[in-house]
């Protein structure tokens, strides 16, 4: 399970949520990999190893160490931090080289034990087409806005019907601000626009159908700090 980050400075409903699905994949799973980036071991840091379960194997992968120049350097910061914590191994890389992205599995594949396949071989996800249709809408709206609208946004997905060989789908961008709302609206409305646009577009790859979206932003004050609001919006 790929988590959340595990959030050690704000205590609202939402970031609460994430916690829980941190610590509950930590008691789940066979192996745990553990993602920091090269050089930096920040106090935030420091506050997860009592989080790393003694029981299984944790793997350490330091990333971005294409950033630094001397390698050398690398050696003090490596030492220091398997000082902390047993790892079973400490794995430098850059994620963004394919090279590095395939030697990854090679050395994590003897620490997972075999097992029957959860699912079947030609199964390509366990979440059904609401949920996928949602996170199509998300991901197009943080690629159109980049840093203006925080992560605490949460998109749910009204109406789903099947009409012929056509979806009908109505989804709602939730944010939490007046002043978030313009930003995604745009002026005359040319982010929404483009925003549904690009969401339809995948939506019918995905589906292998024409998709009729209908896509609306509405606020919802304080929705990060309701648990019952966070639940609704389908983050637990």
């Amino acid at each position: 399970a790929d988590t959340p980050g595990f959030q050690t400075q704000y205590r609202n409903a939402l970031n609460q949520a994430m916690n829980r699905a941190v610590t509950q994949a930590l008691a789940e799973v066979d192996l745990v990999l553990w993602l920091v980036e090269a050089r930096k071991f920040t106090p935030a840091d420091a506050r997860i190893l009592p989080l790393l379960p003694r029981d299984k194997p944790v793997v350490l992968v330091v990333n971005k160490v294409d950033t630094v120049v001397d390698k050398t350097d690398l050696l003090p910061y490596l030492q220091s931090v398997s000082g902390q914590y047993p790892f079973a191994e400490i794995v430098p890389l850059c994620a963004e080289k394919e090279k590095d992205a395939l030697r990854l599995p090679a050395i994590l594949k003897p620490y997972l034990p075999p097992g029957e396949p959860w699912f079947a071989e030609d199964d390509v996800t366990d979440r059904s087409s609401r949920f996928l249709a949602a996170e199509i809408v998300r991901e197009k709206m943080f690629r159109l806005t980049g840093d203006e609208i925080p992560y605490a946004v949460a998109v749910t997905i009204e109406s789903f019907e099947e009409d012929g060989e056509m979806f009908r789908i109505g989804a709602v961008i939730w944010v939490d601000r007046d002043t978030h709302k313009p930003i995604l609206l745009g002026k005359g409305g040319e982010h929404i626009k483009r925003i549904a646009s690009e969401a339809r577009q995948d939506m019918e790859k995905l589906f292998g159908r024409k998709v009729f979206l209908n896509l609306w932003v509405k606020v919802k004050g304080g929705w990060a700090d309701d648990a019952r609001l966070v639940k609704q919006f389908g983050y637990e």
